[in-house]
């Protein structure tokens, strides 16, 4: 029998907790395994229950979420965030790309859309907003066209072919087993191939992948 996810539900609303709580409760495969308050509360409970995935507000009282999820991604590494907010600023989806958040969906989504994102995100997919999608792909754009007559400092680490091959399927949104079935290699192979991508260029999320594919090039914006 194949385990069910196990969620930790972050929000400093106790009400939206329990409404999360009694929704997830129906999806035979997904489990909450617990809640925290804040920020501070939700690095101490990941820790403790090393959950597969978390869902987390961005603005809470004592710790917000962007700051939690830096904390949580030392204390339980392989904890994947899904901010789950009402906040639409550009700002925050950006600080939660870099903490490392692997999701940000705002609460206007339903209430099925919150399990097909927790499966997803579990998968080994990110997961926008489409809203927050949009915005980030023109921040790409403009990242670009700035980049035109800037070169950086250093030179860019050296991917292998292979390496270089697997990013551009990561970037297209394509989870390990798609990426291995597309590239006849064993889905073992493709984590290994992504986590040295992910070392090399000094990065913490596939979703972080995904901005500098974007940025230098690798993945071209139609």
């Amino acid at each position: 029998m194949v385990e069910p996810i196990r969620v930790l539900v972050v929000d400093d609303h106790a009400l939206f907790r329990r409404g999360l709580e009694i929704v997830l409760a129906q999806e035979e495969d997904i489990a909450v395994v617990g809640e925290a308050g804040d920020g501070a509360e939700a690095v101490e409970k990941a820790a403790d229950l090393l959950p597969d995935i978390i869902l987390m507000d961005v603005r809470m009282p004592r710790r917000g979420g962007i700051e939690a999820c830096t904390a949580i991604k030392e204390v339980a590494p392989s904890t994947k965030i899904i901010m789950l907010t009402i906040s639409d600023e550009e700002a925050d989806l950006y600080e939660a790309i870099k903490a490392g958040a692997t999701g940000y969906l705002l609460k206007e989504i339903s209430t099925d859309e919150v399990a097909t994102a927790i499966r997803a995100v579990a998968d080994g997919q990110s997961q926008i907003s489409p809203s927050m999608a949009a915005k980030l792909l023109t921040e790409f754009k403009s990242m670009i066209q700035k980049r035109t007559d800037q070169q950086d400092l250093l030179p860019a680490p050296r991917l292998t072919d292979r390496e270089m091959e697997v990013l551009k399927l990561v970037a297209t949104g394509l989870n390990n087993r798609d990426i291995a079935k597309q590239l006849f290699i064993s889905e073992n192979t493709v984590k290994n191939h992504v986590r040295n991508i992910l070392e090399k260029l000094q990065l913490h999320s596939r979703m972080e992948a995904v901005v500098y594919a974007m940025r230098e090039k690798i993945l071209e914006i139609g």
